[in-house]
């Protein structure tokens, strides 16, 4: 038998990586990790993880305001930008070590330094050291995708965001997924004017459409300014510093700041995949099976760098089951039907299983229970915004395909109904279920 110095050597210490090198290390696996940044991967260092922590601290912009409604004496506030952004960056810092410490204790060798495929079974190091795996795993994740016009380099992305040294009075975002609409809900809220663009007139586009409408009617209402059916066509700095950005079909707007949020590729650019016969997509996204395993035999991955769902708990799911089936005797495959996701933008929106539009082309008849109410906390507070419930179930079985929402906390609600949705459940077990009354959640059972 060919020896090797490493079982497993994967590449790329985010969420998917480090949960097949610790669970492949658990099994009983000699593991080696190589990491070019830091452990945590984009999650925790750039994603998920200070992201949320910035949407805390935007909500108290509207907190602080409806607390005087409660009661409260609550005096102008001022905001001071570097305090959340060094806390947070403190948190950051916290978590990576505590993915390190779980690498540690595993045994997995962890290598700070950036690794290339040299061949089947090689890996090639920035220093120039080459070693050997039975397996190599890539879990690389992805990285934003800027568009190329005139002047893109004076923009920034999603990963510089965490950084700044101020909050601009005025920034132009591009996109309208989830990391558009996030960053401009945070970015409004700690003061900005935010001007949204977008090549089309759809925002959230796998969204169920009534609660993406919903969010981009509330959006507005803040005060967020939405331009539609608009391309970059060049961005030119001012000698003042501001940006003069011109796209198409609009009146060019003059911004302190622009952030592409236009998607993300799979970070593939250089790893030397050619070197062992690795095949790729037009996107750059590693081709796998429904095991993880590439073209190569020997090479396998996970996560956003293989582009089939990129959420955090997905590339988890894949390396666990990586780690299970390749060293645990346990062959185990991910199951991407009914995958739950989530915006925090303000307010969030989150869903589960088929849109309305999905589910009509599908199944042909279906039965759409909803409810749109005004949330007990924004009454006493003055505020207008509404929630909206809805619930999609098959005409023929009374099974829930699919459960959307807009509205105060509705991805921790969320959480729990996936469940029920996962697990086939009919509108009859809510109407069963006793509500939990005063909650917002209790409108679940309570649609009609």
């Amino acid at each position: 038998m060919a020896k090797y110095d490493y079982d497993l050597f994967v590449i790329g210490a985010g969420s998917g990586g480090v949960r097949a090198a610790r669970v492949s290390a658990a099994h009983g696996a000699k593991v080696a990790i190589a990491e070019e940044h830091r452990v945590g991967g984009t999650c925790v260092i750039r994603g998920c993880v200070p992201k949320k922590l910035l949407v805390y601290g935007a909500h108290f912009a509207e907190d602080l305001k409806d607390a005087r409604r409660f009661g409260w004496d609550v005096p102008d506030c001022t905001f001071d930008w570097p305090t959340l952004r060094d806390n947070v960056l403190a948190d950051v810092d916290r978590i990576s070590r505590a993915y390190t410490d779980t690498l540690e204790n595993q045994k997995v060798e962890i290598i700070h330094e950036r690794a290339t495929i040299a061949g089947p079974n090689e890996v090639r190091l920035a220093s120039g050291r080459t070693v050997s795996a039975k397996t190599i795993l890539v879990a690389t994740g992805a990285t934003p995708q800027v568009p190329e016009c005139p002047g893109h380099e004076h923009g920034i992305t999603s990963n510089e965001a965490f950084h700044l040294e101020a909050i601009p009075k005025r920034i132009l975002i591009a996109g309208a997924g989830y990391i558009a609409n996030e960053f401009a809900g945070v970015f409004h809220q700690l003061g900005a004017h935010v001007t949204l663009i977008n090549r089309t007139d759809v925002i959230l586009r796998h969204y169920d459409a009534q609660i993406r409408d919903r969010l981009l009617q509330i959006s507005m209402m803040k005060g967020i300014e939405f331009r539609f059916h608009a391309e970059f066509e060049k961005i030119v700095k001012q000698e003042d510093g501001c940006l003069e950005v011109h796209m198409s079909g609009h009146e060019p707007a003059v911004v302190d700041m622009v952030m592409f949020a236009t998607g993300r590729v799979p970070n593939t650019g250089g790893l030397g995949l050619e070197n062992a016969g690795v095949e790729w997509d037009e996107k750059g996204a590693i081709m796998v099976d429904a095991d993880n395993r590439s073209s190569c035999d020997s090479i396998y991955a996970v996560g956003d760098v293989t582009n089939r769902v990129q959420l955090t708990p997905v590339a988890i799911r894949e390396g666990q089951a990586f780690a299970d089936t390749m060293f645990g005797n346990k062959p185990t495959r991910v199951d991407y039907d009914c995958i739950p996701s989530a915006v925090f933008s303000h307010p969030p929106i989150a869903g589960v299983g088929m849109t309305e539009g999905e589910a009509r082309n599908k199944l042909g008849g279906v039965r759409i229970y909803q409810s749109d109410f005004r949330p007990m906390k924004n009454v006493l507070a003055g505020r207008n915004e509404r929630a909206l419930y809805k619930m999609i179930c098959d005409a023929e079985t009374d099974r829930i395909v699919g459960l959307h929402m807009i509205g105060p906390d509705a991805p921790e609600i969320l959480q729990a109904a996936a469940v029920a949705v996962k697990a086939g459940l009919t509108k009859q077990a809510f109407d069963d279920t006793i509500a939990l009354h005063p909650t917002m959640a209790e409108e679940l059972v309570l649609l009609r």
